[in-house]
């Protein structure tokens, strides 16, 4: 199906032609651009409660981000990674997004304020995300979280890290993570499947965009070979959470997403894969302006409330 028609005036209006030559531009200088744009018309998502804190992270202090939902709980945890690349975006960010899933999903969120590239190079931010995952499920009581639940989600490179963050657990014997759910993951330090071909300019995110992106997460790029940099290489999946991935039809990241659900089913991990016609990269910011985005978000939360039902407490 073609694009839908308002996400065709969002692509408009948040062209990238703007922001020059990629090569020449700094990260911090496009943190500085996103700071700089308005806020989102409309209020924002009420829930029951949003608190800062700062725990130890390996090797600096990292901030989180907790969200609570209405109700008494023990409610499911997720433990959620932004997007943006692995160089760009923040707790703010996706402030509206952490809202939506703790309402709607009645998770508790924490959001991670993962260290940066190119400031910090992988592994950095994979580390930052699982000692936070750890120090999520040590501290369930006390956020009225059910740690037998727990969730590890994120969006673009916050997908990724979840998917790194679930294969640290596996080899680890971390934290038991009761589900996984990637939303048009960072998956392979690859340009060249199909849907970066057709999509690669246009679509908001860019074939150029990535590289850039890949380019100052990674040290070397042999390490882009790396399973914790590009899961789908790790040699088995077995074991891994059962999984929901999230791909747009539009978007340069939607064959790597999927063939990551292929290779989780092929490993008999319990996997559910949707592709939603019609949107771009980054729809879940987009559940405001567009209608297909909105449904797009709303059977996304469906779906992952519906895979914890399974895990509730009889």
């Amino acid at each position: 199906m073609p694009v839908d028609p308002q996400i065709k005036t969002v692509l408009a209006e948040m062209s990238m032609d703007d922001v020059g030559d990629l090569d020449a531009l700094e990260p911090a200088v496009l943190r500085e651009l996103l700071d700089a744009m308005p806020a989102p018309p409309g209020e924002p998502v009420e829930v029951a409660a949003v608190a800062n804190t700062e725990i130890p992270g390996p090797d600096t202090p990292l901030a989180l981000r907790t969200y609570t939902p209405e109700g008494e709980g023990p409610f499911p945890l997720m433990v959620y990674f932004h997007g943006g690349g692995f160089c760009i975006c923040n707790l703010d960010t996706h402030d509206a997004t952490c809202r939506t899933l703790c309402r709607d999903a009645g998770c508790v969120v924490v959001s991670v304020d993962y260290r940066l590239a190119p400031e910090a190079k992988w592994p950095a931010a994979p580390e930052d995300c699982y000692a936070a995952t750890e120090w999520a499920v040590t501290n369930a009581e006390i956020l009225r979280a059910d740690p037998e639940r727990l969730v590890v989600a994120g969006d673009s490179a916050g997908g990724n890290l979840a998917a790194v963050v679930a294969l640290m657990a596996r080899d680890r014997s971390g934290p038991q993570i009761a589900h996984q759910l990637l939303v048009y993951p960072v998956i392979n330090h690859d340009f060249d499947t199909v849907s970066y071909r057709e999509f690669a300019n246009g679509y908001l995110l860019t074939r150029d965009m990535m590289m850039w992106f890949w380019g100052h997460y990674l040290a070397d790029p042999g390490d882009g070979m790396e399973p914790l940099a590009s899961p789908i290489q790790a040699t088995s999946l077995a074991d891994l959470p059962a999984a929901t991935i999230v791909t747009a039809e539009f978007d340069p990241l939607r064959d790597e997403g999927e063939a990551y659900a292929r290779r989780l089913t092929e490993a008999e991990v319990p996997t559910r894969s949707i592709r939603f016609d019609g949107l771009i990269h980054g729809f879940l910011a987009f559940d405001g302006v567009a209608d297909r985005a909105r449904e797009a978000v709303a059977e996304t939360v469906g779906m992952l409330r519906e895979a914890l039902e399974e895990k509730a407490p009889s």
